[in-house]
């Protein structure tokens, strides 16, 4: 079952040069924060305090919202001199707006714009910022520790340690936590190793390179030997386990890249009973999956270029067929400028290429790959890789494609394959490690689950986010998981004070 990256953000707002609305003092700003996930119904989320007086407000009161990783929330902040008591904002001068996506939020860490007024002109040289923040329970914490020399209490064998801690409750979160550490017995007659005393802030403080290191010390060994030292050294090398949004702030980036399935199972282009047939109002159901899914992940990368590649096809000028072609003819730069530019692409190339076959994954995948394998080498949480995948029928290459999944699986990248038609895709659904891990033809199993499977036809009625929503509600996980795996830590603080 796919969970979606549902947390809570708290936005903070401020502004410079703000229109100046009032005779004889300056504007009281105060600022409107609204909301429309689809259409164009705006609706209103929460609202600043007023600032009296003032034209570079720094408010004070934070903007708390739902996070959602798989739609496009887009957001209003509209800025307002009010001068009375009423709610209504309809007799209060307006000093402009500003729109965005909060996921151009989140990327970026801290977004400043111009506010704009409601003829599309600039409000002066007013300039809104905005910084995101994600809210976390901070009662639970995570870490990583390890043990050297420590009392061996079993006759057979070693001994099998852990840990329990203990906190003062009077002394809060940050205060005295007691350690103390067992040998685990069967039995339950757990045997005391020893004893330290610490508190998170310390713990908090440990990393890799500077770990926070505590002598156990065993109170009763401590009197019977006169050169005692301790009973063992507990080290911890990291106290906290980073979310999604900590790598997205923290200024990782997602790359995304296209596959289209150009085979001749997809029909003439020319036929309205194609699959890349393109309908009078400018759609098929290959542009729809670009769309839906490019418009979400496009806020997550900071340029906007994305390689976009067909396979399947015979191409110009030998019409020889390939797997693995850019749809815009140039190996050397395979890069769209946008979601917009991925879809020109494909309608430029469409008419210049001959559907052929056979329907292989593994050259695009293994091509990926290629990229995911250099940012591995940065040792670095700074690059993740999504592949989307948008096919008609049945995998031709399935062994070599199972094979180039497996290995991916140890890399930054997930694959999305959204399949189009009313083709079978049993097959698709083996690639989808929802029910067991993936294995490769020669028996290694996949590290993780990274493909995520859709049929486009359950979706046929429903609006271009239900598709997004579902493909993309494992990635943030996905991403995670194996930043984790590999115990990579975001390039910089996500939050810095």
């Amino acid at each position: 079952m796919a969970t979606q990256c549902v947390t809570k953000v708290e936005l903070t707002v401020s502004c410079e040069n703000l229109l100046d609305m009032d005779v004889g003092s300056k504007s009281d700003p105060l600022c409107v924060l609204h909301m429309n996930t689809s259409g164009n119904q705006w609706f209103e989320v929460a609202r600043t305090e007023r600032v009296k007086n003032c034209l570079n407000p720094k408010f004070a009161k934070k903007l708390v919202i739902d996070y959602h990783f798989e739609i496009v929330q887009k957001l209003k902040f509209g800025l307002y001199d009010i001068d009375n008591k009423t709610i209504d904002l309809g007799d209060d001068d307006f000093l402009g707006e500003m729109e965005c996506s909060l996921g151009q939020i989140v990327s970026s860490g801290k977004l400043t714009r111009p506010l704009i007024l409601k003829n599309k002109r600039p409000a002066g040289k007013s300039t809104i910022t905005i910084s995101a923040e994600e809210i976390k329970d901070n009662r639970a914490v995570n870490f990583e520790a390890e043990a050297r020399k420590l009392d061996n209490k079993d006759f057979f064998g070693k001994s099998d340690p852990y840990l329990e801690f203990y906190r003062q409750t009077e002394s809060g979160w940050q205060g005295k936590l007691n350690t103390e550490c067992y040998d685990y017995d069967n039995d339950g007659s757990h045997d005391l190793i020893g004893i330290f005393e610490t508190n998170m802030k310390r713990l908090q403080e440990a990393s890799r390179t500077s770990p926070a290191e505590f002598d156990c010390i065993n109170s009763k060994k401590k009197q019977k030997k006169k050169n005692y030292k301790n009973s063992g050294v507990v080290s911890f090398k990291l106290c906290q386990e980073y979310t999604f949004l900590d790598y997205i702030m923290g200024g990782c980036q997602i790359n995304f890249t296209v596959g289209v399935d150009f085979t001749g199972s997809n029909g003439d282009p020319r036929s309205p009973d194609s699959l890349h047939y393109i309908s009078p109002n400018g759609v098929n159901e290959y542009l729809s999956a670009i769309w839906s899914v490019g418009l979400v992940v496009q806020d997550y990368d900071s340029d906007k270029m994305f390689p976009a590649f067909g396979f399947g096809a015979q191409i110009p000028p030998q019409w020889q067929v390939s797997h693995e072609f850019p749809l815009n003819f140039n190996p050397s730069n395979p890069f769209c400028s946008g979601v917009e530019g991925m879809v020109e692409a494909y309608r430029q190339c469409l008419p210049q290429v001959k559907l052929y076959g056979p329907t292989n994954f593994s050259p695009i995948i293994r091509h990926v790959s290629r990229f995911a394998q250099e940012a591995l080498q940065q040792n670095s949480a700074s690059q993740y890789y999504v592949l989307l995948i948008i096919t008609d029928g049945v995998i031709t290459d399935m062994d070599q494609t199972r094979a180039a999944i497996v290995a991916a699986s140890n890399l930054p990248m997930s694959i999305i394959i959204v399949g189009v038609g009313g083709a079978d895709f049993t097959d698709m659904e083996i690639l989808d490690g929802d029910d067991g891990r993936l294995r490769s033809p020669s028996g290694e199993l996949a590290v993780r689950d990274i493909v995520q499977f859709v049929p486009f036809r359950k979706f046929q009625n429903a609006s271009r986010e239900a598709l997004a929503q579902c493909v993309l509600a494992e990635l943030p996980q996905q991403l995670v998981t194996y930043f984790r795996y590999k115990k990579l830590q975001p390039p910089h603080d996500p939050n810095p004070k």
